[in-house]
């Protein structure tokens, strides 16, 4: 039998939506959201990814490039789902069946400039903003290395600052409730307990594997490559800033999916600026949400097999 103070990995993931959950396992992911009337919709379908199941899209590093656009398309999908139940009401005369003649491809190309837009403007955020401020520093500042670490401290700020800023949001911070409840009900199967309401409000709300650790990770990797790789001319500068932005994210990406399949001491003190991070981006949820999240993971992954499994357990005492 596992041990049942350590979390053995499960597999599943997840993100939270606009009232609701969403939960992915291997090719599978689910949507529940709360309904303006109260009730739990959820919807399951299958994604395999923009490479689908092509092998150079498995190798280590190159994986972590593909993992993070996934991840985009799909929770840009997902996010739109769940906006859905939530928008003001149609035109008169506008039906359903008008709705998704006209609506369906216009809304993939949509969902593909937003993604786009979106990576351009963290790319400028986070990557060439603080490059920028350094710069200009650097007109003053005759020490290399100095400038170097400046630019580092001036990403971590500008990440830190950005998450601060946006969770004093109401409806972000209603959204970080339902990132706990995710977090939690993952948290709740990993550590072999049985996925009830009760079961999943005592569980943590930090997990290993989160989008934020990884983002942290992103940031922190890109001050290390930047620190090593120097170049004098400002155009090749801001060239091998973009350039290197995959690479950077393919070697966070194989950090955090090894934290989350490691439990020693090295991977613990990796992992703790994300686990820290994450206090800022999951809140505790209330039972209703928590109830949602449970949902959304039993669409899709059958947790009583996992844990008698893994754990131990006799099915019939879950």
């Amino acid at each position: 039998m596992a041990n049942k103070r350590q979390a053995q990995y499960s597999g599943i993931g997840g993100q939270a939506v606009l009232e609701g959950v969403m939960m992915k396992n291997k090719t599978k992911y689910a949507v529940a959201v709360r309904k303006p009337d109260g009730d739990i919709d959820v919807q399951v379908e299958e994604y395999k990814g923009v490479c689908g199941d092509r092998k150079f899209s498995k190798l280590p590093l190159i994986r972590g490039v593909f993992a993070f656009v996934d991840s985009l398309v799909l929770g840009m999908r997902v996010t739109m789902h769940s906006a859905s139940f939530y928008e003001e009401e149609e035109e008169p005369g506008d039906t359903t069946a008008e709705k998704k003649a006209s609506g369906g491809r216009a809304d993939d190309i949509m969902m593909g400039i937003t993604v786009a837009v979106s990576v351009v403007i963290a790319v400028g955020l986070f990557m060439l903003l603080p490059f920028l401020i350094s710069d200009l520093l650097g007109r003053y500042i005759r020490n290399a290395s100095l400038v170097a670490i400046l630019e580092g401290v001036f990403r971590i700020l500008i990440f830190v600052g950005y998450i601060a800023a946006i969770s004093l949001m109401k409806d972000i911070r209603r959204l970080y409730m339902y990132h706990g409840a995710e977090h939690k009900c993952i948290n709740c199967i990993e550590r072999g307990r049985p996925l009830t309401v009760k079961n999943v409000m005592r569980s943590s709300r930090q997990h290993k594997r989160c989008g934020t650790s990884f983002l942290l990770f992103v940031v922190l990797v890109s001050v290390i490559v930047f620190f090593f790789i120097r170049v004098d001319n400002m155009a090749l500068k801001l060239v091998l800033r973009l350039l290197l932005v995959p690479v950077i994210a393919g070697i966070s990406y194989e950090i955090i999916r090894l934290a989350g399949r490691s439990n020693n001491i090295l991977i613990q003190i990796i992992s703790a600026p994300g686990l820290w991070m994450q206090r800022l981006t999951t809140k505790e949820p209330d039972e209703d949400m928590v109830a949602v999240a449970i949902a959304s993971v039993e669409a899709v992954f059958d947790w009583k097999a996992y844990l008698e499994e893994t754990f131990g357990y006799e099915a019939e005492d879950l």
